[in-house]
């Protein structure tokens, strides 16, 4: 049984520019910096990393399916 990587697409939003990340399994990913305009993203308030706040898929539901 092999397990795919998730990836999310990430949306920065002060520029719009997205970029494609894998979710790290077992962590969190808590700082991101934009390649387009440079600005560090941060975890919404109430959301545990930038996948959950800006991201297209959240670590949750990445976590959900690698076990399903």
């Amino acid at each position: 049984m092999s397990l795919e990587k998730q990836q999310s697409t990430i949306t920065c939003p002060y520029c719009e520019v997205s970029e494609v990340l894998e979710i790290p399994q077992g962590s969190s990913q808590h700082l991101y910096r934009c390649r387009s305009c440079h600005n560090i993203l941060k975890p919404k308030s109430g959301d545990c990393c930038i996948f959950c706040s800006f991201g297209d898929v959240d670590c949750s539901s990445a976590e959900q399916n690698l076990a399903a």
